[in-house]
């Protein structure tokens, strides 16, 4: 059984950071063309400030998330920040006193990452949103490990679900947001939730994989 540490993890929240703020003008061009176009800034804010923090404390992965979920909560603005932000403190709440971290774990902090930004906000899948990306990627990870893949796969087939997820909002009408007041404008645009998510699961897929231990 493939697991990797909790405590030694922490620097994966880096790394993410790290990829937000490279991605910031993408991912405000983007929401640009349906949007407020400020995506890309709060998110590289708000990573940017957490990752000020966490450098040289070597933090848990657990730790790590609640940082960075309180200061997307409390930091940006928007209606990213509190998605993401609740998103990111469940995360950590789900690892926090955990030493291991298997694909079963690995699977509740997915869900309870969804759980949180469901009980805040409306989405479903179609409505050309974050949700449209994060459902799809939970789904091919829980039937990965059910049909006997590793957690080294099911973090491929994760992440490979999620920029699919991604890849689906070209051709969807946004239903909720701005960008709904568009109706079928919003057409032919990738939705920058969806897309800044697709590069979250990505990273956390790689940063994950790469501390793989087998038990």
């Amino acid at each position: 059984m493939q697991t990797f540490k909790n405590a030694s993890a922490g620097a994966i929240v880096l790394s993410l950071a790290e990829r937000i703020i490279e991605n910031r003008a993408y991912l405000s061009e983007i929401d640009g063309k349906i949007g407020d176009g400020d995506h890309g800034v709060n998110m590289a804010k708000g990573f940017g400030m957490a990752a000020e923090r966490l450098k040289g404390q070597d933090s848990s992965l657990s730790g790590a998330f609640e940082t960075l979920g309180t200061l997307l909560m409390t930091e940006i603005g928007g209606s990213m920040g509190p998605l993401y932000g609740v998103m990111f403190t469940e995360f950590g709440e789900t690892l926090e006193g955990k030493e291991d971290v298997d694909a079963r774990l690995f699977s509740q902090m997915l869900h309870a990452g969804l759980d949180g930004i469901q009980s805040i906000g409306s989405a479903k899948v179609g409505d050309k949103t974050l949700i449209d990306a994060f459902v799809p990627a939970v789904n091919a990870f829980d039937e990965a490990t059910a049909s006997g893949k590793s957690f080294a796969d099911a973090l491929t087939a994760l992440a490979d679900a999620a920029e699919k997820g991604r890849d689906s909002t070209i051709d969807l009408v946004a239903k909720i947001g701005r960008a709904s007041r568009l109706g079928e404008r919003s057409l032919g645009i990738l939705d920058a939730g969806a897309t800044s998510c697709a590069l979250i699961l990505k990273e956390i897929s790689v940063g994950v994989s790469s501390r793989l231990e087998n038990a």
